[in-house]
């Protein structure tokens, strides 16, 4: 599978500021949408047949034991946002006093009334997956939706009476507002990044954050947004990039590309269209991604699938747009004994391992997708196309689906923008 390194690379954003050229290869793990793990509703407790929970362990464990300080090849994981399922609130007080109301959906209404289990059985189980990696490698996780504090149907953009099952217009829009819980597990003062060399900068108390990672004979900056990020979040970001300036970077945020590759938000869940202070995916390229030259990779998770895009920046250069989600992915649940027509939403222990391999004349990625629960690559899983295709991609061929899931990146223009390992990076770059 991945080869593992012995080299150890020092994880310290204070180191210099010339990585070691030696590392040629490594990984970045992405891990998205965990929520159906963590819901309370797919636990022993409240008679699932199994505590799905311990899948995001298993998740969490494999991570751990193959970062780079480990002897692995991972040097860096980022988590995509809808870490946990519910909420707490029914709406936040600051969208409250800012004048929106909520509005009653027959739909929806139900799965997203607050519930005392996020505090007793969904926070506590993201926080201890989570503590597999301190001391052990740099991360950055960034909320996604599910991981605000409410979620409702916002009044402006009401459901309808009678809900269409196949019309999505009818359903309304639902908003997300609040991130008390998201900062009492993942804030910017949590023991995961508080005193943190390589956690190198915070915005709106860690809902925002930036981080430094060595890897591959380069020195790396990576930029996690919240959901439908704020004009607030996009300024905050652009002077984290002038800080570290000439740095390879990398954004993550949870909303992004839809399963056919466009910078579009979720029909339903689209913060822009009900508060106007945030930004749509388009406008999150125009404003910030397109921008800076430095930007190479946006990752992304929240829309069901798989999609990858490149476009060129303002510059020229290339900017590479991934989306990975597994969370509707339910075959562990359906061989568990789970009785359903449509797809059980659990994960099955699937992520993206982006391997970075510098070895050749030109540098990419070997985007792979792996299971903790079947301990196999997409490609080594015989029934992988029939468990998946037909609620993912519909239509789609075996081999054409096998390939959203193991494919590769160029870097065509990587050492153009960043110089060969180990001679590009700026002293400017230092904290």
């Amino acid at each position: 599978m991945f080869k593992r390194l012995v080299l150890a690379v020092a994880l310290l954003a204070s180191a210099p500021a010339f990585a070691d050229a030696t590392d040629r290869k490594f990984t970045i793990a992405a891990l998205p949408d965990t929520q159906n793990y963590m819901d309370y509703t797919h636990q022993t407790a409240e008679n699932f047949p199994f505590d799905a929970r311990e899948m995001f362990f298993d998740q969490m464990e494999y991570l751990a034991a193959n970062v780079e300080s480990q002897g692995g090849e991972i040097a860096f994981v980022t988590g995509l946002g809808d870490v946990w399922q519910h909420q707490t609130m029914t709406i936040d007080p600051d969208h409250y006093m800012r004048g929106f109301r909520v509005d009653p959906n027959s739909v929806f209404s139900k799965i997203f009334a607050p519930s005392q289990k996020v505090l007793d059985v969904e926070m506590p189980a993201a926080k201890k997956g989570y503590e597999f990696l301190m001391g052990k490698v740099p991360f950055s996780v960034v909320p996604g939706n599910h991981d605000y504090d409410a979620m409702w149907t916002d009044s402006k953009f009401p459901s309808a009476t009678k809900v269409e099952p196949r019309d999505m217009s009818t359903i309304g829009v639902l908003h997300p507002g609040g991130l008390s819980n998201f900062r009492a597990v993942f804030g910017e003062h949590t023991p995961f990044f508080k005193g943190k060399d390589w956690y190198v900068s915070a915005n709106d108390g860690g809902a925002d954050s930036a981080q430094v990672f060595e890897a591959g004979g380069y020195r790396f900056l990576h930029i996690g947004l919240q959901f439908d990020p704020p004009n607030s979040s996009l300024e905050w970001a652009a002077r984290v990039i002038e800080k570290y300036k000439g740095l390879p970077t990398i954004v993550s945020t949870h909303d992004y590309l839809s399963t056919q590759g466009e910078r579009k938000p979720n029909q339903i869940i689209d913060g822009h269209l009900v508060d106007p202070q945030d930004n749509s995916p388009q406008m999150v390229w125009d404003k910030l991604l397109s921008q800076h030259d430095q930007i190479f990779m946006l990752l992304c998770g929240h829309q069901h699938g798989q999609a990858v895009r490149t476009d060129k920046n303002m510059f020229g250069h290339e900017v590479y747009q991934v989306l990975s989600d597994y969370q509707d992915r339910g075959q562990t649940a359906l061989d568990a004994g789970v009785k359903s027509e449509r797809p059980v939403n659990i994960g099955d222990g699937w992520m993206r391992l982006m391997e970075f391999d510098f070895t050749g004349k030109a540098p990419v990625i070997k985007v792979r997708t792996y299971s903790t629960h079947y301990k196999k690559l997409s490609t080594q899983v015989r029934q992988y196309a029939a468990w998946y295709r037909d609620h993912e991609d519909p239509g789609m061929s075996d081999k054409d689906f096998a390939r959203e899931d193991d494919f590769t990146l160029p870097l065509n223009d990587f050492v153009e923008r960043f110089g060969q390992a180990a001679q590009a990076q700026s002293a400017a770059a230092q904290p």
